[in-house]
């Protein structure tokens, strides 16, 4: 149990498969039903805004320093910080005022690349207030965990 608890955990805080993979693979675990599958849900929650704090403060700061050096490195850096950048624009486009709601949204549609990591870097770079940010990635994320955790259960019943 502990081996399964831990892989969640660590699964939903890697970057790009976060949550929307982590609860997949938790129905495929047999935390499929009731309150196993609730708390499946509060685990990949939890683990996957571990990182936010981290990404607020210190992820633009050090994709910035790290632009400036050559290399892979340098490349992934620039790479990070155009694509949080290009969230951000986005998001700032489509929601003017509604930036709370428009990044709750960026982050709880499961789609590849918005998730509380890049959510989280396009708020930090558009200056967006800490507490609302968080309030955003996390409701964002509850609702990914949800679409992909019913989703997960859905097709487990429908092909396995």
């Amino acid at each position: 149990m502990f081996k399964k608890i831990l892989t969640l955990i660590l699964v939903s805080m890697v970057p790009l498969i976060e949550l929307r993979g982590a609860m997949p693979i938790a129905v495929s675990m047999g935390f499929d039903t009731g309150w196993k599958f609730v708390g499946a849900l509060a685990l990949c929650v939890a683990a996957n805004m571990i990182p936010v704090p981290f990404i607020y403060f210190f992820a633009r700061k050090v994709l910035e320093w790290g632009k400036e050096k050559k290399g892979v490195f340098g490349r992934f850096c620039t790479f990070c910080l155009e694509r949080g950048h290009k969230g951000g624009e986005k998001l700032m486009k489509k929601a003017g005022k509604g930036l709370f709601w428009a990044l709750f949204l960026f982050v709880g549609i499961p789609l590849p690349g918005t998730g509380a990591w890049t959510g989280t870097l396009a708020a930090s770079i558009l200056d967006m207030g800490f507490k609302k940010s968080v309030l955003a990635v996390v409701a964002g994320v509850v609702l990914a965990g949800i679409i992909m955790g019913v989703g997960s259960v859905i097709f487990k019943g429908l092909f396995f």
